[in-house]
């Protein structure tokens, strides 16, 4: 399928059509309905969002896929401090996963976020759908969130060899992932009604979303 696989960016009249594919994917994926597509929304507008890595998998003319990247910044004990990127929300349109698609649309993604000068990434996810792409855990590079803990899934890619020199580092994400909860399920009212239900894909991301790995050597 990925031979016809087109990826470029998002444009402006690809909002919509990006917005409900994203709401498609992620209901009831991780929670009872889902808020990924109002972060898409307003991440557009963020001074941490980069337009030249919102990108879009397009097959015979229909947007199947997209992943949209921010600035984030590592800072070591010392207080020095590196931009990095992380990318999300990252999704395929149901009924065209598993067909390689996510993995066409990451690894030009990668190549073009390493073309920008950008040198390593930082993304939560479950290890099982990324460490095939090149991400390790965090413990490994000793990258750690401001609290000191190393979460199971937070999962770091290098892109240029050797960025990690074995110095601790404290991970700060975008404050666009604090998302007001009150107006992403008003933006939700805007798209065509669907049922919240419970899952078991929800008791795996609190189980992962909740777990740390244990900083003992």
């Amino acid at each position: 399928m990925t031979e016809n696989l087109r990826i470029r960016r998002e444009v402006l009249e690809d909002y919509r059509e990006v917005e409900t594919m994203i709401r498609e994917a992620f209901w009831n994926l991780y929670v009872p309905g889902c808020s990924e597509h109002y972060l898409a929304h307003v991440m557009r507008d963020h001074e941490d969002f980069i337009s030249e890595l919102d990108l879009v998998a397009e097959l015979d003319g229909r947007i199947v896929g997209n992943v949209m990247y921010t600035r984030s910044r590592l800072v070591d004990e010392a207080g020095e401090e590196k931009e990095i990127v992380t990318f999300g929300p990252v999704s395929v349109l149901p009924g065209f996963q598993r067909r390689g698609i996510g993995k066409a649309l990451l690894e030009h993604s990668f190549k073009k976020a390493e073309n920008l000068g950008y040198e390593a990434i930082v993304i939560f996810g479950n290890p099982g759908n990324y460490v095939s792409r090149g991400f390790k855990s965090c413990k490994k590079y000793h990258v750690c969130l401001e609290n000191g803990t190393f979460p199971c899934a937070m999962l770091v890619k290098e892109l240029t060899d050797g960025f990690f020199d074995g110095r601790k580092w404290f991970y700060h994400d975008s404050p666009v992932f604090n998302m007001d909860e009150k107006a992403a399920e008003e933006f939700d009212r805007g798209f065509e009604k669907k049922e919240k239900k419970e899952k078991p894909s929800q008791e795996e991301f609190y189980i992962y979303s909740h777990s740390v790995i244990s900083d003992q050597k």
